[in-house]
């Protein structure tokens, strides 16, 4: 699955293109690589994402095409 989707299905960024944008900036990571919006995330990856002051560290667990908004929380653990 693409970064910027898995992004928006996790509910880690709200929108698809803000993800995108944010990708496009340099401030998400995948493994502590920057990476494009178009990179496949897979199972045990690790995303950084630097928003404003502070970062958060998210392990992907699983990936689905779509979720619920109550189950999306098992999509990924924070680090």
């Amino acid at each position: 699955m693409r970064l910027d989707k898995f992004l928006k299905v996790s509910r880690l960024i709200k929108r698809r293109t803000v993800a995108n944008e944010a990708c496009d900036a340099g401030r998400v990571t995948l493994n502590g690589k920057p990476a494009k919006a178009s990179a496949d995330v897979a199972v045990g990856d690790i995303i950084e994402i630097a928003l404003g002051n502070r970062t958060v560290r998210a392990e992907v667990l699983d990936i689905q095409e779509t979720t619920k908004k109550e189950d999306a929380k098992e999509l990924v653990r924070f680090i």
